[in-house]
């Protein structure tokens, strides 16, 4: 369920509702949600090269939180910040939201996974992705979650995606996430299943951004 806020003043927000920073340097993730916002009249960048944001939450919604929050207020743009990550039964629940930093490159990560999933029978896991959206002032207006299970592969398959992607089996599709194209991963995919949520409230902000803009005095 999409957590909307509409309550604050849009007449303070400091510039229009027409760019939209994406909390990340992450080109993958820059890339899928370039697609997923396309037809939104948005451009779309990505947060300043020289910010970085300290992930201390315990949750996907936290850390998504935090980073919409501080890169906002850096930028002074309108940031839309993703935490997403991998949780794994067998595992308790790792990666988690230590996933990106679960080693030090795509490959390495894949391989201790892997690894550490060594002869267990249980490969079940999810992936899960918190949206979280945040003005100008650094206000969050709108928050989100998606998730999308599946079990983890003996080895990679597919060529596309990123991270874990091509180890992450989706029963209902029959493909690992680097094996489907962009549309159907944005569609079933952990942050395609977020942004599902996301749209319609953020359809709204931006229809209120622009009637508060409309009403402000020539300049």
């Amino acid at each position: 369920m999409a957590a909307l806020d509409l309550g604050l003043d849009l007449a303070l927000d400091p510039a229009p509702f027409s760019r939209l920073v994406i909390a990340s340097t992450n080109a993958g993730k820059i890339r899928e949600f370039r697609q997923l916002l396309a037809g939104m009249g948005l451009v779309i960048a990505a947060q300043p090269g020289d910010l970085e944001v300290e992930e201390t939450g315990a949750t996907f919604a936290e850390n998504a939180r935090l980073k919409a929050i501080t890169v906002a207020r850096h930028s002074g743009s309108w940031t839309l910040a993703d935490d997403s990550g991998l949780s794994v039964a067998a595992l308790n629940g790792a990666p988690g939201v230590h996933s990106a930093r679960y080693a030090a490159t795509d490959p390495a990560r894949i391989s201790r996974l892997l690894h550490e999933l060594a002869g267990s029978s249980d490969r079940t896991a999810r992936f899960s992705a918190a949206l979280a959206l945040a003005d100008p002032n650094g206000n969050v207006r709108i928050e989100v979650e998606g998730l999308c299970a599946g079990v983890i592969l003996e080895a990679p398959r597919g060529e596309g995606g990123f991270g874990y992607d091509p180890v992450f089996f989706v029963p209902e599709t029959g493909l690992t996430y680097a094996e489907m194209d962009q549309t159907l991963k944005g569609r079933i995919g952990h942050r395609g299943r977020a942004f599902a949520q996301l749209e319609a409230p953020l359809r709204e902000l931006l229809a209120a951004n622009q009637v508060a803009a409309a009403q402000l005095p020539c300049r």
